[in-house]
This record gives structure tokens, C-alpha cells and sequence, in this order.
């Protein structure tokens, strides 16, 4: 029987029994052969005792074992799916998990220094043990989870702030709350309450008179006598002080050695006087960098740069790269498009050959994304992080929002430690009002191993700006400004509205700076004459165009045709409305800029960029409206526009085939995509209160758009004259004024006191004196405190004043006057400026002048003169004749004052013949108001005066009208020596205010006590109460400087405090400041915190069903007014009325603890337009559908909608706080439930 032959298909490689044996450890190898065992492990393939290292499995026996025998692995449920089942073993102890103690300690070898023989060991403590990101602000804590790593958590700690002292732990742990920390050598006392002197511990010379033996200083010389021999120590300590000593002169006599001992004494240098008492210089923390000279040796101080470009870098560029080659900050300032972008791009290249990272921010999130596009291609290791996007978050370069960096810096997240640059876009957006802060609180935040690129458009402040960042930051800031603009600009006025007058372009601006005022009368001429032609044309009594859409439409059309046939194109029109910017491009139906080729790549690309969204979303008429405008050439750029036509419009205009584009002012934001031509269709923009013309940064931002680097050699700017030619001073001051100074716009929030307060070791009063805008009373902190020391010594080396005997009372007498004198300053302060008074100060009325030129002289007004600032009386006033001819002042009132010259109101009566002099008095130099008038020519008066000031009339006599004004004051003066009766404020004026009539009560009261006081018999007096004047003065300079350098003197304390009252009563700190879970829950929220923790707690969303509860949060997001009234259900309604009801309560509450917001304005600032479109969104219905419930335009519908993605994360990290899973998973379900459609389609930008 033949035997069938199997055929046994060859065995793979894999599968061969062969392998390789290492013998011993000469690399030596065997080729063996040995079956593979069942489990898959081999043999040891070593004749080593240990074998090789440990090794992988092979891939499949690994699989197996994971993925299909793995009990942990397999579905605990849905074991139906499954082919086996394994009953689990339970295992109690799996569920107890300590983490690892760190070792607290460490060996350390003693070793013999010479011979390095070794002693023996010894056990020593580590540093910063038990650190944790829960507990500590230092870089040396370990990392936190990877979870937490970018965007860290609100139960971190941030890292220590650069520019503040880091306190040890020990510090923290010897201070406690009320214990005063004592300097053991300046702040200890000398003299024991109550006594007058006491001990003096310094070093002083003895000063001898010449002839005289100075027997202690004598004595101290025979010191220094060698009276017998000295052992080998005593030779060496000689030796050592011989340097010190100053050897004994030999001399005969006593006299001599004692004369001797007077010339040598040593004198205390000059200099170091002048050290002691010498104010030190101001720091300077910004250094301007001089940019007019070229830097030849560019390329051999950075020999190996780590980026280069395809140009040769301008003079600012290459001096802002040799500061970031050394490690230091810069702040870039220089106009649009004059390529501050490069300073960015080798800092970025700097981190990655550092394998450190940067953060680049920007203030907008289109902008972001536009850099994102950028980087992205140049750099490849690029990352984007926003509200609701968050891409490559590992990568060396990270783009994000500036808000986005202060809440990573607050929650402490790990990628601040590999940081080496934050670069700061746009900085001049610090001067916005609502989000200005952030900038603020970013800087202040960041830690001192961060560097800093701050690029701004020009600013008049940099140096200031820059100051203020090194002083707190304790860094030197490098300021590079350049006003060169890479393609000069021409401003022109366009008048032309037909096709006869479509050239009349008139150049007011050239491209050296020069105004050109022929040019602005022309243009005024050509207006003014077409203007008339209208009137003969159609009758005087026409009115004046002022703006209409026919004749818009015709200026347009000349325009563009003007600007095509000069090559002109394209334009960016700015046009501050979003339904103007609408109008003007609709309006152009007979408009068509793009040839064939260029309509059908238009077509082609927006087919591409629409082709992700749905079917419906396509058909929006926004996008088929937009698509037939920019087939022509024509695009529409605001915030009602989509995001994603938004940025189709932003890369056809890259590409040049957006011809023009009408845009808001937005778009000139950091967006560098120049034109060839700007116009702007007014200068008058409003800006959320009211109407203005365009500040000079604004108009010069804006027109810096204009002119294509290494396109154009100018850019055309071009400001329409519609209506009319704009006013000359308006133009001149918008064209060449300064532009905005950088301002502080820093405020508190409840988050930033919240997350300043859950840190122990930082305190938001630090925050606040770090403020741009305490920067000016805290520059000089340093001074004032070295004025305070000289102070202290001063006033400690001051004779105590002596109150005893009959000057018992001196320091309650002084107290007395000085009170006196202020409530008369202060009661004479307030009755000037009563209605009542101003009616008396009239002409003719007699006054009691008193100033430094007068004391208690008459006089008489003459005219009264009222500006904007102050009121003003030109009044004639009895004087000496020497006095009228010199000028002089009168004698100072007595440094110590008597009643009797306190209460004396005796009239100043010349000595001589009378005199007289015409001042301007103000309020302050009126004494008192008399009852007295008098009948005077007081035209003549003044016109006399002016006269005799003149040189060659100066000896003339006075006229007959002041000569019988004079006569009347001095016969007054002769019937009331002792005073004549003052208006009283109460009888004769009326006055009923409470406070003025307590000061004129207080006043009578303490001039009644003066006659009272003891120490005005006393002698010595006068010599006591000087010295006490001088000890007071000194004093209160001291409490005044003290005060500047304290936190009492900080503008924002008084709102801080009562902001912490408002945080406490509603129990989100405790009494110390403590926070608690509210506070917690509020440090989540990144937006309208109180309100929504309050909501959160009260449980006013739990009950609500997921659309309901994002459609009601809307109203956190929504800023806008809307003219259509929401259709909404019961339920809706009463969530409306209960949202309203807790903010009433919190804005009532405001008001309790004084801070100044209305409860009427706290809580019109939430809106409820959108909630019926966002409930419909959230229930399914289309887009196209949403946008027929409201009048609110798509873009600004997308752009909520997006936020409140946030919102609802921000309420689920809440509810997931304070243990409430329904609200948890129902913010899940509302947050998945809105993420649809073109609403979140991801941006062509990141694509």
C-alpha cells in the first residue's frame, strides 16, 4: 500500500527553533537550536549566573495575554459577547492606595580632605520634601498628573510670582498672624518711655578743646605701650592689629603727645557723608536701545543664528535678537507691518534649540488661529489652545489666548516650568477696558525664570510701560522703537461722488509727514462749489446732503472705478457698523472686479472650504449671498459674519482675489494681511456710549493696513468726504496727534481675590501694588524709605520738648491750634463755594484779604472773573506805598501763636501814606466777606492800574476813581480798627449744610477754650512750642511717607475690602479669609462666577432639563440688545425670573457693602435674546431655522454658542465639586448637545 506524501507548507523565519547563545561576557555567540516552550519563553540565552536583561514578549503570546485571556480586560456586564467568562476574586485590599512617602533624608560620606580616606557616614535632611503642587509654590514641587499638566487645576498652587521675595518656610512658620516682626538692629529703642535721654551706644570722637589735656584720650594712647616681652600668640594677635592701630608718637611732654593726638585725630570722609545723607537714584528698569546705527558685527556676535530668513533683518530686528541671544526681555514698539513678527519667530527657534517653549498670546482668537497657520508651516512643533479647541498641547510653541494663560498660570500648570519666552502680540490692547486686566494679571503672574517680548503698535509711553514691567518683574526690559514705516503712507480727501469728479483726490498727508492745508481748501472749494450748483439747480431751500444710499452708492462707484484705473487695488474700506458694511457691498450690484480664471478659483476654493459642513448649512443665504459677492471680488469682514466665511474671506484676500473688502475695525488687528489702499468711509465711530472721531492709534492702525511690503513703494489712504469736508484741527490732531498712552485699566475681580486667597503666601495686596496703575506712587518706594530712616534718626536725635510745670498742656495747646486753623481753612473753603457767597462776591463788595502779600487788608472787587476751572476776583487792595513800588511780602505769621493773635481780626493800616495794588485774588486768599459795599467805577479803576504799569506812566498819580476807592477803604479801616463784622455763614448767608454749620460751631468752641490753656504764661513758651513744631512737622512727614509705602495708600484697598465683605457674607471665605467650598466652586467659573456658583447652590438648574438649563446660561455669553421678543414656554420664563432674582440679590447685596454698581445695571447686563434660539439649537432644529427667531446675526449667534460650550464646562467642573452627579451628567448632555453643525466646525486655520 503506497503511502500518500502531505505536503507541509515551509515554516516561516518566526517560527524556526533557532537562537542565539551569548557565552560568558566576551561577545562570543553559538547558534542553538531548542523548541520554543508552551508559555513562549525560551530558555536563558546566557551562560551568565543573571542572564541577559529582561525582554519583551513576542508580539502575539503579548496580544493574547492583554487583549483575549486577560481577565481585567474582559466586559463585566456584556458578557454575552464574550467566548469565556472568569469569575473574579475579589480583592479588598486593591481598593487601599497610599502613595510612597518620600525619603526625608539621605547618607552622606565624610571623607579625610587630604587623603580622601574614608570616616565614615552621616545622615542629613533633604530640602523640599513633602512638596506637592497642593501645597507648595516652588518650581522644585514634583510634577502633578498628566492630566493637569497644560491646563492644571484650580486646587493647584500657581508658581511664586517673578519679582516678589519668596519667603522660606521657616518665615512663614515664625510669623504669625498678629506677631510684629522686629529688626534687632534698627527698630529697638533707646530712650525709655517718659524719660527724656537715653543711652547712646554709638562710636563717637572725642572732641578736646586746644590746650587742654584730654585725660580719656590719654589714657586710651598709654594702651598702646609695650610693657614687657609678649609669648608667640601675643605676637601674632600684634602683628594682626597693627594695621588698625595708629602707632605712639614719641614726644618730651604730655602737651605735645596731647597736640600731637589733635592733628592726627581722623575726620570722617566727605564722601561717605554724602552717602549717609544723599537721596539714592531712581532705578531704571527700561533701557532704550539706540537703533540709528547699523550692527555690523551682527553676524559675528551670533555666529550660528537660530533662524534665518529669506531677507536681510532692518537695524530694530537684529538689536531685539542680540538682546534675545543674552537672555533678556525685550519690548518691541513699531507701526503695523513694520515686521515685529520676526522677533517672535527666532524666539520660538531659540526655544527649540534650548528644547525649551514658548507661549505666544494674542488678544483674539481669530488672530490665534491666523498664527497657529503661521507657525504651523515655519516651525512644524506648533500647538493651539482656546476656549474650545485644544491642539498638539505637548508641542514646543503654544498659541492661546491671553485669558487662557492667566488661568494656567492660576491653576499652576506644568508647562510654565520648560518655559523660556512669553511673547505678548498687540500689547497696546492693555488700554482696552474690559479685558485690559488680564494683560496685568498675566504679567504680574508670570515667574521670574520666564522671559518677556512685548510687541505694541507705537505708543508715547513705552519707556513707562516698560519701566514699570522691570520693576516689578526685577529685570531689565530692552525698549526698541522705530517710527520708520516700511512703505510710507499718503493721506488723501476724497470728494468725488459722479463720473465727472471721480479724480478729485486731493493729498493732505505726504509721504514725508508734511500737511498740506492748500490741499484741504481745495478739496473744501470743490465740495463747496458742487454744493452751490445743487442749490441753483434744484433751489435754495434743498436741504444739504448728509449721507443716503443712492448717493453712497454713486461715491463708491467712482471711487473704485478711480482707484481700477490707477492700479489701486485691492481696498480695505473701514466702516464702523456691521449693517453699513452690509449696505455698502449689497449696494455694488453693477461691480465686478475678477476676471474668469479668478472666478472660477474662487468658486473652487469655497466649494472646498463649505464642502465639510451639512447639507442645510450650505444653503444659508449668508453663504450663497457671500459666495456671488466675492465672485465678484467683493468681501464683507465683521463679527455678524460666520467664522468660517470669515476665514475664507481672510485667505481669498491673501490670495489677492478679494478685490475689496468692506470691514470694521476688528479686521486691523493683528491681522497682517495688507492693502494697497485703505479708505475710510467716516472718522466717526461709537464707541458703546456715544459718537467720536477716531483717536490717532485707531485712525493710524487702521491705516497702517495700507502698502505691500515689497509691493508698493506707498500706501494710498483715503478718507471720504461724503456729507462734507471733515474740520481741518479734527483731521490734523487724528493724522499727527500722539496716539493713546498705555493705561491702566487693572481692576479686582472675585476670581482673582478667590485665587489669591486659597494661597496662603500671596496676598492680593501685592497683586494691586504691582498694577500698572499704582506704578507711579510706587516707583519711588525706595526713596521714601530711605527718607524715612533719616526721618527716624533726625527726630531720635531731637531734644524732647518739655511739658511740665506751666507747659503741661503745650502738646494739648498745639493740638488745639492746629485744629483751629484747619476748621478755618475748611469752613472758609466751604463758603466759598456756596451758591450764597458767589452771589455776594459781586462788585463793590468790601473783603479782609489775607496771603502771603496782605495780612488782613481791605479791598474791594473790581470784576469778577469765571473760567472752567476756578473763580477769580480782580480786587483793590490797601497796601504801603513802599510796598505798591517793591512788592515785597508781608512778615510770616509767629511760629508760635498766641489767643490774642489768634483771635485778633485788628485791619492793616499803612504806616505811611497809603498805598494800593489791583490783584487777582482767588478763594483761598479771601479772608473773610464784610458786609460792607461801596459805590466804585470799577472799569475806571482797572483801566488806570494798567496804565501806570506801563514803564513811562509808571510815576503818574493815581487816578480820581482810585483815589476815592482808597480813601473809602482807609476810612473803614479808621472806623473799625479792631475788625469789621464778617458775613455770618449761618445768619447772614444762609448756609444750612450740616457739616459747615458743625466747623463753624467747632471753630467758635475752640477759639472760646484758647484763653484756657496754662502754657502761654510760661517763659519759655515761645522756645518749647517751636521745638514741638518741629517734632510734629517731622512726625507728620514720617506718617505721610510711611502711609505711601503702606497698603493703607493703595487706590483699589477700600473696593478690596468691600468686595471681601461681600465674598464673606455670601460665605464663600470665612472670617479669616479662608475659602471655602463656594469660593472653591467660584474659582471654576471663568466668567460671571458669583452668579453662576449662586445658581449652582440655590439648585435653580438641577430640576431643569439639559436644553432648558444651556438655553437659560446664555445670558451670561450674550451681550447684545435685540429688537425681537423671545416666544418662550413656563418653564423658561420662571428660570428667567428666578436668574433675575439671584442677581438682584447679589447686586443688592453689592450696594450693602458700598461698591458702586447699581442693582439696576448688574443686572440689565444679563440678557435673555438668545434663549429661545439657543433652546431651539439645543432640541435639534437647523441652523437656517434658528436665524429666522431673531435679528441678531449669525456670526454673533456662532460666537455665543461657542462660549457657552465654556460655560457649561465651567458649571460640570462645579457640579462635579460639590457632589452633585445629576447636574454633572446633565452639563455633559447640554454641552454635547449644542457641539453640532457649522456652529463648532473646526477652523480652516487649524485644517
Amino acid at each position: 500500500m503506497e503511502q500518500e506524501r502531505i505536503e507541509v507548507p515551509p515554516k516561516h523565519p518566526d517560527d524556526l527553533p533557532l537562537s542565539i547563545l551569548e557565552v560568558g561576557c566576551s561577545g562570543k555567540f553559538e547558534l542553538i537550536t531548542e523548541p520554543a516552550k508552551k508559555n513562549g519563553y525560551i530558555f536563558p540565552l546566557a551562560t551568565l549566573p543573571h542572564g541577559l536583561p529582561p525582554f519583551a514578549l513576542d508580539l502575539i503570546t503579548e496580544a493574547e495575554q492583554r487583549f483575549l485571556s486577560d481577565p481585567s480586560l474582559l466586559p463585566l456586564h456584556h458578557f454575552e459577547n464574550s467566548q469565556k467568562v472568569w469569575p473574579r476574586e475579589v480583592c479588598v485590599d486593591s481598593l487601599y492606595h497610599v502613595d510612597i512617602t518620600p525619603v526625608h533624608s539621605t547618607l552622606k560620606v565624610e571623607r579625610n580632605q587630604t587623603t580622601g580616606e574614608l570616616l565614615g557616614y552621616k545622615e542629613v535632611l533633604l530640602d523640599d520634601m513633602g512638596l506637592s503642587i497642593k501645597n507648595s509654590l516652588s518650581l522644585q514641587r514634583p510634577p502633578g498628573p498628566p492630566s493637569q499638566s497644560v491646563r492644571g487645576s484650580s486646587t493647584n498652587y500657581p508658581f511664586w510670582p517673578g519679582g516678589m521675595d519668596e519667603p522660606s518656610l521657616d518665615t512663614i512658620k515664625s510669623k504669625g498672624e498678629f506677631e510684629e516682626s522686629i529688626d534687632f538692629e534698627k527698630d529697638l529703642l533707646t530712650v525709655p518711655p517718659g524719660w527724656k535721654r537715653g543711652m547712646d551706644f554709638k562710636k563717637r570722637e572725642h572732641k578736646v578743646t586746644s590746650g587742654l589735656l584730654n585725660l580719656t584720650n590719654l589714657i586710651g594712647t598709654m594702651d598702646d605701650f609695650n610693657l614687657g616681652g609678649s609669648s608667640d600668640e601675643e605676637d601674632e594677635k600684634k602683628a594682626k592689629t597693627t594695621e588698625t592701630k595708629r602707632p605712639l608718637h614719641r614726644t618730651n611732654s604730655l602737651e605735645d603727645l596731647v597736640l600731637q593726638e589733635l592733628k592726627v585725630t581722623p575726620q570722617p570722609e566727605r564722601s561717605e557723608q554724602k552717602e549717609e545723607g544723599s537721596v539714592p537714584e531712581k532705578e531704571q528698569w527700561a533701557v532704550p536701545v539706540d537703533i540709528s546705527t547699523p550692527v555690523d558685527d551682527f553676524y559675528k556676535r551670533i555666529p550660528d543664528p537660530a533662524f534665518k530668513w529669506p531677507f536681510e533683518p532692518d537695524v530694530f530686528q537684529k538689536q531685539a535678537i542680540l538682546r534675545l541671544e543674552t537672555h533678556d526681555s525685550v519690548f518691541v514698539a513699531a507701526h503695523t507691518s513694520a515686521g515685529k513678527t520676526v522677533v517672535a519667530e527666532y524666539a520660538i527657534a531659540l526655544s527649540q534649540k534650548h528644547l525649551t517653549r514658548t507661549i505666544y498670546t494674542s488678544p483674539i482668537k481669530a488672530l490665534s488661529n491666523q498664527k497657529f497657520r503661521d507657525f504651523k508651516n515655519t516651525f512644524k512643533d506648533v500647538g493651539l489652545l482656546t476656549g474650545d479647541v485644544q491642539l498638539h498641547p505637548e508641542a514646543a510653541c503654544l498659541i492661546m489666548t491671553t485669558e487662557i494663560l492667566r488661568s494656567m498660570l492660576y491653576n499652576g500648570s506644568d508647562v510654565i516650568r520648560d518655559l523660556e519666552w512669553v511673547i505678548f502680540d498687540e500689547v497696546h490692547y492693555v488700554n482696552d477696558a474690559e479685558r485690559g486686566v488680564v494683560w496685568e494679571e498675566v504679567l504680574i503672574m508670570l515667574p521670574d525664570h520666564v522671559n518677556l517680548i512685548l510687541l505694541s503698535a507705537t505708543v508715547p509711553n513705552t519707556l513707562e510701560f516698560a519701566d514699570w514691567i522691570g520693576r516689578i518683574k526685577k529685570k531689565k526690559i530692552y525698549v526698541i522703537s522705530t517710527m520708520k514705516r516700511p512703505v510710507p503712507l499718503e493721506h488723501h480727501l476724497y470728494t468725488g461722488n459722479s463720473q465727472k469728479t471721480q479724480n478729485e483726490l486731493f493729498l493732505l498727508l505726504d509721504a514725508q509727514g508734511n500737511f498740506l492745508t492748500k490741499a484741504y481748501y481745495a478739496a473744501v472749494e470743490a465740495k463747496k462749489e458742487r454744493s452751490s450748483k445743487h442749490s441753483q439747480s434744484f433751489g435754495a431751500k434743498q436741504p444739504v446732503y448728509y449721507g443716503g444710499s443712492s448717493q453712497d452708492k454713486s461715491v463708491w462707484l467712482s471711487l473704485i472705478d478711480m482707484l481700477r484705473k490707477k492700479d489701486s487695488l485691492p481696498i480695505v474700506a473701514f466702516t464702523f457698523s456691521r449693517n453699513r458694511c452690509d449696505e455698502n457691498a449689497n449696494m455694488l450690484t453693477t461691480v465686478d472686479l475678477t476676471s474668469t480664471v479668478e472666478k472660477s478659483e474662487i468658486h473652487i476654493f469655497f466649494q472646498k472650504c463649505i464642502s465639510r459642513l451639512k447639507g442645510t448649512d450650505r444653503e444659508l443665504p449668508q453663504v450663497l449671498q457671500m459666495v456671488e459677492l466675492l465672485k465678484r471680488g467683493i468681501g464683507v469682514h465683521h463679527s455678524g459674519i460666520l467664522p468660517i466665511l470669515k476665514e475664507v474671506i481672510e485667505m481669498l484676500f491673501t490670495r489677492g482675489l478679494v478685490k475689496i473688502l468692506f470691514a470694521t475695525e476688528t479686521f486691523a488687528m493683528g491681522v497682517n494681511m495688507p492693502a494697497r489702499t485703505v479708505v475710510f468711509d467716516t472718522i466717526r465711530k461709537h464707541d458703546g456710549t456715544n459718537f467720536r472721531d477716531l483717536t490717532p492709534g485707531e485712525y493710524i492702525q487702521m491705516a497702517g493696513r495700507a502698502g505691500r511690503r515689497g509691493l508698493d513703494t506707498t500706501g494710498m489712504v483715503i478718507i471720504l468726504c461724503k456729507s462734507g469736508v471733515h474740520e481741518m484741527a479734527d483731521l490734523h490732531k487724528m493724522m499727527l496727534g500722539k496716539p493713546t498712552l498705555l493705561q491702566s485699566q487693572f481692576r479686582l475681580t472675585y476670581t482673582m481675590i478667590l485665587n489669591l486667597l486659597r494661597v496662603e503666601a500671596l496676598r492680593v495686596e501685592d497683586m494691586m501694588k504691582r498694577s500698572f496703575s499704582e506704578f507711579h506712587t510706587r516707583k519711588d518706594a525706595k526713596i521714601y524709605e530711605q527718607q524715612i530712616q533719616e526721618l527716624s534718626k533726625k527726630l531720635s536725635s531731637m531734644d524732647e520738648v518739655e511739658c511740665i510745670g506751666q507747659l503741661s498742656d503745650l502738646e494739648h495747646y498745639y493740638n488745639t491750634v492746629r485744629e483751629l486753623l484747619y476748621t478755618r481753612d475748611a469752613l472758609q473753603k466751604s463758603i466759598m463755594e456756596s451758591t450764597s457767597a458767589v452771589k455776594t462776591l459781586s462788585v463793590g463788595r468790601v473783603l479782609v484779604v489775607k496771603n502771603q502779600r496782605h495780612k488782613n487788608a481791605l479791598g474791594v472787587i473790581l470784576q469778577v472773573c469765571t473760567d472752567s476751572s476756578n473763580r477769580s476776583f480782580t480786587t483793590l487792595v490797601l497796601s504801603e506805598s513802599r510796598q505798591e513800588e517793591t512788592g515785597k511780602d508781608v512778615e510770616e505769621s509767629p511760629v508760635a501763636p498766641t489767643p490774642d493773635y489768634l483771635l485778633a481780626n485788628k485791619l492793616f493800616f499803612p504806616e505811611g501814606p497809603c498805598g494800593h495794588v489791583v490783584e487777582k485774588l482767588t478763594a483761598k486768599d479771601i479772608g473773610s466777606i464784610t458786609v460792607k459795599t461801596l459805590r466804585i467805577n470799577a472799569d475806571k479803576i482797572i483801566d488806570d492800574y494798567k496804565k501806570r504799569q506801563i514803564p513811562r506812566f509808571r510815576n503818574d498819580p493815581p487816578g480820581p476813581s482810585v483815589t476815592t476807592a482808597t480813601q473809602e477803604l482807609l476810612r473803614l479801616v479808621e472806623a473799625h480798627p479792631d475788625g469789621i463784622a464778617g458775613m455770618d455763614p449761618i445768619g447772614d448767608l444762609q448756609l444750612k449744610d450740616l457739616d459747615l454749620v458743625d466747623s463753624y460751631t467747632r471753630a467758635r468752641r475752640l477759639e472760646d477754650s484758647l484763653s484756657a490753656f496754662t502754657c502761654i504764661h510760661s517763659p519759655r513758651f515761645s522756645t518749647e512750642y517751636t521745638r514741638m513744631h518741629e517734632r510734629m512737622m517731622i512726625k507728620d512727614e514720617l506718617e505721610r511717607l510711611r502711609f505711601l509705602v503702606s497698603d493703607r495708600s493703595l487706590m483699589l484697598l477700600p473696593e478690596y475690602e468691600q468686595r471681601v465683605n461681600v465674598l464673606k457674607a455670601l460665605k464663600y471665605i470665612d472670617e479669616s479669609c479662608a475659602v471655602q467650598l463656594k469660593g472653591r466652586v467660584a474659582c471654576e467659573i471663568s466668567n460671571h462666577e458669583l452668579i453662576v456658583t449662586e445658581m449652582v447652590f440655590e439648585n435653580v438648574l438641577t430640576d431643569l432639563q439639559p436644553e432648558e438649563i444651556v438655553a437659560l446660561l446664555s445670558c451670561l455669553v450674550f451681550q447684545q440688545k435685540t429688537q425681537v421678543e423671545p416666544e418662550l414656554n413656563e418653564v423658561l420664563r420662571k428660570g428667567i425670573e428666578r436668574i433675575r432674582g439671584v442677581a438682584e440679590r447679589i447686586a443688592t447685596l453689592q450696594r450693602e457693602c458700598s461698591l458702586r454698581e447699581s442693582v439696576e445695571d448688574y443686572v440689565e447686563q444679563f440678557k435673555f435674546g438668545l434663549v429661545e434660539v439657543v433652546y431651539e439649537w439645543a432640541r435639534g432644529l437647523p441652523f437656517a431655522e434658528i436665524t429666522r427667531l431673531t435679528d441678531v446675526q449669525e456670526g454673533i449667534i456662532v460666537r455665543c454658542i461657542q462660549r457657552l460650550n465654556e460655560t457649561c464646562r465651567d458649571v460640570r467642573n462645579a457640579a462635579r465639586i460639590i457632589g452633585d452627579p445629576t447636574l454633572n451628567a446633565k452639563m455633559e448632555q447640554a454641552s454635547n448637545l449644542i457641539k453640532r453643525d457649522i456652529v463648532f466646525a473646526a477652523s480652516l486655520y487649524t485644517q
